[in-house]
């Protein structure tokens, strides 16, 4: 059978195709979790991060201003790790797409998603997610301050290998993860250990790595936050607005996962596909995107064929005029975040242009 003939064929049965690394394409239902990353999902690209957490000290400054803009519900897109949590908690919206060129942030929101499942707080979710042992009084926990709840883990000792310890948490993880039906190798599933592992090593202390990147010379690993200071960053009003800061944030983001709600795709901004399906997808629902975070993707967007192919990709979004992009800059290693109406960000492009 040809591989057009094929592809056809899996469609025409209700099955999309989902890569699989070295072990080519394999068939995975439509309409699933799994399904849907398959259908949305572009060939992975090459990055020179291991972003397990942003390094954008700046990304909850925006908080405030979605709020004094009403920005919520609708679908919201995001790239990058769990940063876009906190903006989900804020947005509210009745389904999620986090895309990344890199797989890992697949394998890792795979992670994520296996710990909000396994936690029934986030106090709990926190513990499970360091390897650290969970408070005695759920309770209690449940309306504790967010720095109480980091004071408890900054305190805490990693548990010890073992049947009740780390070993026990990872087998119920990836069994988990073997339920939401998404094809993994050996080594994805070794990848996601390894990313545990270093939350687990780490704990709070945990800081964003690049590997060969010009900037490490200048701007060493102590410039950037720590898991502990993106947790408890605060907006310019001087809330807390983290995912963990309250109980209610949590448990609407853990209620999204339970419900297959919040997807992660493997896709270039610039790509010819991903960005595409997931417009397409909002279109469908009938709904409209109300928040794209695109992090500071745009500055590795070099050519101005790449960001003119972004902008391509952005204008076709569906959207209406409260929809707002989410956008950090960069400036001698420090972050600013802002936010602008799509609208206004297609109009200059398109008056350079783009």
């Amino acid at each position: 059978m040809g591989a057009a003939l094929g592809r056809a064929v899996l469609v025409a049965c209700g099955l999309s195709l989902v890569a699989t690394g070295a072990r080519g394409l394999e068939p995975q239902a439509a309409g699933t979790f799994a399904g849907d990353i398959a259908r949305l999902s572009e060939p992975a690209g090459v990055f020179d991060a291991d972003n397990l957490i942003s390094n954008e000290r700046s990304y909850l400054e925006v908080a405030p201003a979605l709020a004094a803009r009403h920005v919520e519900g609708g679908v919201y897109i995001g790239v990058g790790p769990d940063q876009n949590f906190s903006y989900i908690a804020r947005v509210r919206p009745s389904v999620a797409y986090i895309i990344d060129i890199r797989r890992d942030n697949l394998l890792l929101h795979l992670l994520f998603k296996a710990l909000f499942l396994e936690a029934r707080t986030r106090a709990e979710y926190l513990c499970f997610l360091t390897g650290r042992p969970v408070p005695y009084g759920t309770e209690r926990w449940r309306s504790a301050d967010l720095d109480e709840l980091v004071a408890h883990i900054d305190h805490s000792t990693p548990w010890a290998d073992g049947p009740d310890g780390v070993d026990a948490l990872g087998r119920r993880l990836e069994q988990r993860i073997a339920g939401f039906g998404v094809a993994l190798s050996r080594a994805d599933r070794d990848t996601i250990a390894r990313f545990h592992h270093t939350f687990i090593a780490e704990g709070l202390d945990l800081v964003f790595s690049s590997h060969g990147r010009a900037e490490r010379r200048y701007f060493p690993a102590s410039r950037y936050p720590t898991l502990r200071e993106l947790l408890t960053a605060r907006g310019t009003d001087r809330r807390q607005w983290s995912y963990l800061a309250s109980e209610d944030d949590f448990q609407f983001v853990k209620a999204l996962q339970a419900t297959d709600a919040i997807v992660p795709v493997v896709g270039d901004l610039s790509g010819p596909h991903a960005l595409k399906a997931i417009g397409a997808a909002v279109a469908a629902r009938g709904e409209r995107v109300s928040a794209f975070y695109v992090s500071n993707v745009e500055a590795y967007l070099e050519s101005d064929a790449a960001i003119s192919r972004f902008i391509g990709n952005l204008s076709r979004l569906p959207r209406d005029e409260g929809s707002v992009i989410i956008r950090s800059v960069f400036d001698g290693g420090t972050s600013t975040s802002f936010v602008q109406s799509i609208d206004q960000t297609l109009a200059k492009a398109f008056r350079g242009g783009r």
